[in-house]
């Protein structure tokens, strides 16, 4: 009709739409072809630059591109005096920005900027800073960005202070800007280090590592981060950012790397290490030193599928220590960390032991802090003032908990109980998380108590256990009971124990015994009620060389066909059999 604009219809327009993005393609393609034809043919000119410029302003993503134009820019360096040098690499940050502008969290446009900083003659790192600034004002979490400023702080030298400034300024306008907290946390111990402390008589000649607590700040400077976290969570409970940084505030310095105990048997003639880590033996260098003559030894981790073990195991040669009228003196040397620990295995002795206790070093105490227990106990009080006006907030729950660890973990455990109730209800989405921690931090505390008591008995019965852990430290354990808990399995970490002569685990919900592999003092083991189904649960009991009794009753197993006969013969030893 006459004045009337004819309007296209909707199959018309996607079709339109359709052939000018093939148009479009069939350029790409050409171009891509093109660019990599010069490459093949080694052709390194501007007009490869050219054409590579093209490509990647509509796709800054192709890293095959990248490559060959800084294979490009490399052979320009032959051939340019430094000034066009200069300028050609000028001209290559200004094209950068367009692609940032196209993609600001392109990884080959960040990379390439990187490498391009790095060769310019004569580098503007203040035009870098204030572009790092610029992203950082649209995406104060652009990682790529944050990665680029680190290496032009470090270029350029720009002070300390003055980059704790910066975060400063993030942080005050944006409380949630996890970056600049985590920023400020690698700031901090560069400006106000802690002052180093006396350090404990070495075990051997060479000095302590100069990176002992470095990575902590000064008490001065920690009470001033303490209120700024403060007022970021008073502000805001329930933003994480704040609360992480809060957790790196009152964590201290990783425990020391060392051996914690030496375990020697007479009967078995056998050599226990445990470490204050998981290592391998094979890689870091172990020497067994008996009665001052190095022994020819092979070191073997406690369960096959390790490598790497907290606990390691030899056998000494046939008659060594057997005789019990000798006496014997046994050094262990870590060549990696130049230490070593003694042990001596005296006349009439069949067993003996050196080692560090968890209560001594404090151990289950690493998480936070407890050198200053009078500012931890300020925090709680904070923490505890905040839970009044915020019952339900998860971040502050869960603070309040690893403090009340890091002051006195027995005393608070009734308290720490109800928290993690609590966080189960409000938070249930991660109850699994919260039953495992408690069931950690439940076993930390039977093992302080154990070793209060001077026992060799770990029990842990009915208490909601989900998870072991800590399994290292009961090398010397002689019997344990887990009995009527959660437990789906006894994970490979269980064959530490290699003292065990006892294992009660009825009422749980066991179906893997993988862990109970080769342990070379086990002669009893009670199962009820568990979820044990085929005699493939059972192989690794059939390492156990000294298993006497096996009480499988209330296991699904025990309704398989003829399953005595075959239990008998996967486990000869076993002469008290309760099916």
């Amino acid at each position: 009709m006459h004045g009337r604009v004819k309007v296209k219809s909707t199959a018309q327009q996607e079709e339109e739409k359709r052939k000018e993005r093939e148009k479009k393609l069939k350029i790409y393609v050409a171009a891509r072809d093109a660019c990599f034809s010069k490459r093949k043919e080694g052709i390194w000119d501007e007009g490869a630059l050219q054409i590579t410029q093209q490509l990647l302003s509509s796709n800054p993503d192709f890293g095959t591109l990248w490559n060959y134009r800084r294979e490009i820019l490399m052979h320009l360096e032959t051939v340019k005096d430094e000034d066009e040098v200069q300028k050609i690499y000028e001209a290559e940050l200004s094209f950068l920005e367009s692609c940032l502008k196209v993609n600001p969290k392109s990884y080959g446009s960040w990379h390439h900027r990187d490498w391009v900083s790095t060769r310019l003659p004569r580098p503007d790192w203040a035009r870098e800073l204030s572009l790092c600034d610029r992203c950082l004002s649209l995406d104060d979490r652009n990682f790529h960005c944050w990665d680029y400023r680190r290496m032009v702080v470090k270029m350029s030298g720009v002070p300390v202070d003055q980059e704790l400034a910066f975060t400063d300024r993030l942080i005050g306008s944006n409380f949630s800007n996890y970056s600049s907290w985590h920023y400020r946390s690698t700031l901090l111990p560069l400006l106000h280090p802690e002052s180093p402390e006396l350090p404990s008589p070495p075990r051997s000649s060479l000095p302590p590592s100069p990176q002992t607590h470095s990575h902590r700040v000064c008490e001065e400077q920690l009470l001033k981060e303490y209120e700024l976290v403060q007022n970021a969570f008073f502000t805001d409970p329930n933003d994480q950012s704040a609360w992480f940084y809060y957790r790196w505030l009152l964590g201290r310095a990783e425990r020391e790397e060392m051996i914690s105990c030496v375990f020697v048997s007479r009967e078995e003639e056998r050599v226990s290490v445990a470490f204050s880590r998981p290592v391998n033996a094979q890689s870091v260098g172990l020497l067994l030193v008996l009665d001052g003559l190095p022994q020819r030894v092979e070191w073997r981790s406690v369960h096959p599928r390790f490598k790497h073990s907290p606990v390691w195991i030899c056998d000494l040669p046939p008659g060594t220590v057997s005789d019990i009228t000798n006496e014997h003196n046994l050094t262990v040397h870590w060549m990696e960390k130049h230490t070593h620990r003694d042990c001596a295995l005296y006349t009439g002795r069949t067993e003996s032991w050196c080692r560090d206790s968890a209560t001594d070093q404090e151990l289950f105490r690493s998480e936070l802090s407890v050198e200053k227990t009078s500012v931890l106990q300020s925090e709680l009080q904070s923490c505890n003032q905040l839970q009044e006006l915020e019952p339900l907030n998860k971040w502050c729950l869960l603070t309040i908990v690893l403090l009340m660890r890091a002051l006195d973990p027995l005393g608070y455990e009734k308290e720490t109980l109800a928290h993690f109730q609590t966080l189960k209800e409000v938070d249930s989405t991660r109850s699994a998380y919260y039953s495992d921690l408690c069931s950690k931090f439940m076993i930390e505390n039977t093992i302080l108590k154990m070793e209060y008591a001077e026992v060799r008995v770990f029990s842990i019965s009915d208490k909601n256990l989900t998870t072991l852990c800590h399994l290292d430290q009961l090398l010397l354990v002689t019997h344990i009971n887990l009995s009527s808990n959660q437990l789906q399995r006894l994970p490979p970490q269980f064959a530490a124990l290699q003292c065990l002569e006892v294992l009660e685990a009825d009422n749980n919900s066991i179906e893997n015994l993988e862990g109970v592999y080769h342990l070379p003092k086990l002669e009893e083991v009670l199962l009820k009620n568990n979820k044990i189904s085929s005699l493939a649960d059972l192989q690794p009991l059939a390492s156990c060389l000294k298993l006497k009794r096996l009480d499988l009753r209330g296991n699904p197993v025990t309704r398989v066909a003829n399953v005595e006969s075959e239990l008998a013969e996967l486990l000869p030893s076993v002469s008290d059999l309760l099916l």
